[in-house]
């Protein structure tokens, strides 16, 4: 049985997404919230999971705030941390203490959209295929090396709002996938490369097919 534990800052539709998967051989033994509002918080209970605060905002700066976060998740000593939702820049340190063992989901296709305002960038930038990315966590900001993908189109009369809306749907669906694999240990790192091993869809990775025109 791997344990897990998932961070959220808010809904966290991420970590439901992942809970109801119900992944054998997977158990989630923590939801820890960097905001005591977090709405993820009160699902999580409901499914009979740990769920706990760390405040970001009761620490004099990150590194206090890193090192209290990690004291509360190697209480559980999980094998894979989950960044789902997220929303807090964690430390070097923090990051090199979990390698190999966290994953996160960013709502664009890596290397493409780095950071924030992911959605709005792509409306921009005129590109014809958004999506979204699970990728190990490095030091270096959503470069790590990629574990998914899922693509959809960019419509001419597509908002913020509803090409996040499109995305948000594939995302349920990827990073389950994702953390089953690992779960599995299906995944096999080579510099900035993951294979999965005996992957049960076509191509390593998983790039979700586009609808028909």
């Amino acid at each position: 049985m791997k344990k897990l534990v998932i961070l959220i800052s808010g809904r966290g539709s991420n970590m439901e997404a992942i809970v109801r998967a119900a992944i054998p051989g997977a158990k989630i033994a923590a939801v820890i919230a960097n905001k005591p509002t977090a709405a993820g918080l009160a699902f999580a209970r409901a499914h009979g999971i740990e769920a706990e605060v760390v405040d970001h905002t009761a620490y004099a700066d990150r590194d206090a705030f890193d090192n209290a976060l990690a004291i509360a998740i190697d209480r559980h000593e999980p094998d894979l941390v989950v960044l789902a939702g997220f929303m807090r820049v964690l430390g070097d340190a923090f990051v090199r203490r979990y390698e190999g063992r966290m994953i996160n989901i960013h709502p664009s296709l890596l290397p493409s959209f780095p950071g924030l305002h992911t959605h709005r960038k792509a409306i921009e930038s005129g590109v014809r295929l958004h999506g979204a990315t699970v990728h190990f966590v490095t030091p270096t900001l959503d470069c790590g090396p990629i574990i998914a993908q899922a693509a959809v189109p960019v419509g001419a009369d597509d908002t913020e709002a509803s090409l996040a809306a499109k995305v948000l749907v594939q995302e349920h669906v990827i990073y389950p996938q994702a953390v089953r694999w690992f779960v599995e240990g299906r995944l096999r790192v080579e510099g900035n490369r993951v294979t999965v091993i005996d992957a049960d869809l076509p191509a390593d990775g998983w790039m979700v097919p586009l609808p028909d025109a």
